[in-house]
């Protein structure tokens, strides 16, 4: 879902809950649209990541 948000890069990148990534992809976007777009793409990406190795370090955890 939140790659659908991409069309609007800081609304991406918002949802990620990363204020200064907000910043940075504001900047991005006004300068030049592309170069805010492939950022929050790769906010968006770093984010599931993130949440997919929470969720394999309390399944760890539990199983001990």
């Amino acid at each position: 879902m939140r790659y659908l948000l991409c069309i609007l890069p800081p609304l991406a990148v918002l949802s990620c809950k990363k204020p200064g990534q907000f910043i940075l992809s504001c900047i991005l976007t006004l300068l030049v649209y592309f170069p805010g777009l492939i950022h929050a793409i790769l906010v968006v990406n770093q984010y599931n990541a993130d949440k997919r190795n929470d969720k394999l370090i309390r399944a760890i955890q539990q199983s001990k």
